[in-house]
């Protein structure tokens, strides 16, 4: 898993290895029902699409990405979000 600090925000746009479709990042360390004890860091959808149903999110990880094509926003609130985070996954990695 990489560092939460170097996680794009919600809503950038990239593009994975061996991929044909945009996927726009939805959310952060997700678990698959198939793989519970595999933690990704990131999901997505594709893009333009967006989410159409539920069983159709993408689970990715950072190194997965072989070009960002838009950064999604940046705020305080997401600084602040990504250290509570990180504070999290630090609290369950060293327990």
């Amino acid at each position: 898993m990489n560092e939460t600090k170097q996680l794009l925000p919600i809503g950038s746009v990239v593009l994975l290895k061996d991929g044909t479709k945009e996927v726009m990042i939805t959310g952060f360390y997700s678990v698959s029902a198939d793989e519970p004890n595999t933690i990704y860091d990131y999901c997505g959808c594709m893009y333009p699409e967006g989410v159409i149903s539920s069983d159709q999110n993408l689970l990715f990880n950072h190194s997965q990405i072989v070009k960002i094509l838009y950064m999604g926003y940046k705020s305080e609130k997401e600084v602040e979000f990504k250290q509570n985070l990180a504070n999290a996954i630090n609290n369950i990695e060293n327990n």
